[in-house]
C-alpha cells in the first residue's frame, strides 16, 4: 500500500487520512488498539476500480499538482459527500480544513468535490 502518505506525524496536514469504521481519522497519531476490531479503509481501498465519485472528479478536474497530499485529500471529501451529499463552499472549507496542500490547489479541490457531489448525484438515480 503506497497511497496513504506520511506527511507531519502529528495530525496536522491530513496526507495520512483513512477511514476507521467510516470516519475520516489521522492515521500518524492513530494507535492500533483504536483500530483493533474496526474496518480500516485506505485509499486503495476507496473503490475496486478508482470509480469512486471524488477519485473521477480528482482526475476530471486534474486537481494535484506534485499530488503528496491528494490521498488524504480524497479520503476526507468521500466521508464529507457520504455525510452531506450536496455540500456548499462552507460545508466544504469546514470538512478540507484539516487538510494541507503546500502547491495551493484549494480551488481545484473545491471545484472537484463539488463535480464528485454531481457524479454521486447522477450514480444514484
Amino acid at each position: 500500500l503506497t497511497g496513504t502518505k506520511f506527511g507531519c506525524g502529528v495530525a496536522q496536514c491530513g496526507a495520512c487520512t483513512v477511514h476507521l469504521d467510516g470516519e475520516a481519522v489521522r492515521s500518524c497519531v492513530t494507535k492500533m488498539s483504536r483500530a483493533e476490531g474496526k474496518t480500516v479503509v485506505t485509499i486503495e481501498g476507496l473503490s475496486a476500480q478508482n470509480d469512486h465519485p471524488a477519485q473521477q472528479a480528482w482526475q476530471d478536474i486534474d486537481v494535484p499538482q506534485c499530488g503528496y497530499c491528494h490521498s488524504g485529500q480524497i479520503m476526507s471529501a468521500a466521508v464529507l459527500l457520504r455525510e452531506i451529499p450536496n455540500p456548499t463552499d462552507q460545508d466544504i472549507d469546514d470538512a478540507m480544513a484539516g487538510n494541507i496542500c503546500r502547491c495551493g490547489t484549494y480551488p481545484r479541490i473545491r471545484k472537484a468535490i463539488h463535480l464528485a457531489a454531481e457524479l454521486q448525484k447522477k450514480s444514484k438515480s
